[in-house]
C-alpha cells in the first residue's frame, strides 16, 4: 500500500519509478499517464485497496476529496476542487492567474488561452473569467483522469468492499482516510505495549552489559521517553518497523536482549532492544536509524 503512494520501482514508460498517484499530501490524484491505464494498473490498485482494508491492513490515505467524491459515484461538477489538487505545477500556475480580479497581461491571456484551447474551452473574458477558472480546474484535476478513476472503481467492485461502500457510505472515510488521520497517539501506543518483566533469576548486581532487571528497566524507560517525544512521522515509522505496516495492533511486545542492533520480528510484533544502552542519546540515535529502514526491509537491520 505504501508503494501506491510513493511509486513502484519498475520501469514503465522510461521511468525508474512508476507513480500511480501524484500531488501534494492530502491532495493526491491518479497519474494522467495513459500507459498506466492501458496496463490496468489502477484496476490492480483498486483491488489492493479493497482487499487490504477487508483483511485489516493499511489504507490508502491522502487522496484528494474531489477524487474520492467522483470515485464513489459523485458528479465531477459538484466536487470541491482546489488549486492544491492540481499536481502539475505549470498548469496550476496558469489557472491561478484567473483567481481574483486583477488585470491580466497579454502574456497571461495567451497562457490561459493556449491551455483552454487544448481542453476545448473558449477564450477568457471579463464575463466568463470565473467560469473558465472552474472549468480549467475541474478538468486539470478530474477530467484528465476519468479513465483512471473508473478503473479504480472497477477494482473496488471486484472486492466485497464495494458492497460495503454502497450499503454503508460512512465507511468511505475508513477506506480512504484523510492525510494525518492515521497519526498514532503516544498514549494509545504505550497502553498496547507488553513490557519486559524481571525474571526471578535476574541478578541486580550483575554488570550492566548483562540483561539484568536494571538493564530492562533502563532500556524500557528509554523507549517510553522516545515514544513520548517522537513526532507523528517517527511514531508511524516505529510501528511500521515493529509490525511491518502502519496499522496499530491491539498488543505489542518488547524484549530486552543481548545483541548489537535493534531488530523487530514483524510477524510476532516483537521489538528486540539490546541491553547495552547506557544513555538516552545513543539509544535514540540507533532507534531512529533502525526505524528508517521500515520502507525497505520490514525493519531488520
Amino acid at each position: 500500500m505504501e508503494k501506491l503512494k510513493t511509486g513502484f520501482h519498475i520501469n514503465f514508460a522510461n521511468s525508474s519509478v512508476t507513480r500511480l498517484f501524484e500531488g501534494e499530501p492530502g491532495h493526491l490524484v491518479p497519474s494522467a499517464c495513459h500507459f498506466l491505464v492501458e496496463s490496468d494498473m489502477f484496476l490492480m490498485a483498486g483491488r489492493m485497496m479493497g482487499h487490504s482494508f477487508l483483511h485489516g491492513g493499511p489504507c490508502l490515505s491522502g487522496l484528494s476529496p474531489a477524487v474520492v467524491h467522483v470515485l464513489l459515484g459523485g458528479n465531477p461538477e459538484t466536487s470541491t476542487v482546489t488549486l492544491e489538487d492540481c499536481p502539475d505545477l505549470d498548469i496550476r500556475d496558469t489557472i491561478r492567474l484567473l483567481e481574483g480580479e486583477s488585470q491580466l497581461s497579454e502574456k497571461d491571456k495567451m497562457r490561459i488561452q493556449d491551455l483552454g484551447y487544448a481542453w476545448d474551452l473558449p477564450s477568457v473574458t471579463e464575463s466568463n473569467r470565473k467560469w473558465v477558472f472552474e472549468k480549467l480546474l475541474i478538468h486539470a484535476v478530474i477530467g484528465r483522469v476519468t479513465r483512471q478513476i473508473k478503473q479504480l472503481r472497477r477494482g473496488l467492485k471486484e472486492t466485497p468492499m464495494w458492497t460495503v461502500l454502497t450499503q454503508r457510505p460512512d465507511t468511505a472515510a475508513l477506506l480512504l482516510p484523510k492525510e494525518g488521520a492515521r497519526n498514532i497517539c503516544p498514549e494509545v501506543l504505550l497502553q498496547r505495549i507488553t513490557w519486559p518483566q524481571a525474571d526471578d533469576d535476574d541478578d541486580d548486581d550483575d554488570d550492566d552489559d548483562d540483561c539484568s532487571a536494571d538493564s530492562k528497566c533502563r532500556v524500557s524507560g528509554y523507549l517510553q521517553e522516545f515514544i513520548t517525544r517522537a513526532t507523528p512521522t517517527e511514531l508511524l515509522n516505529l510501528v511500521k518497523f515493529w509490525t511491518g505496516w502502519e496499522v496499530l495492533p491491539t498488543a505489542l511486545s518488547v524484549e530486552v536482549t543481548t545483541g548489537r542492533y535493534i531488530t523487530a520480528s514483524t510477524c510476532f510484533e516483537i521489538l528486540r532492544i539490546p541491553c547495552h544502552y547506557k544513555d538516552y542519546t545513543s539509544f535514540q540515535s540507533d532507534l531512529l536509524a533502525s526505524v528508517s529502514t521500515c520502507q525497505t526491509g520490514f525493519g531488520l537491520l
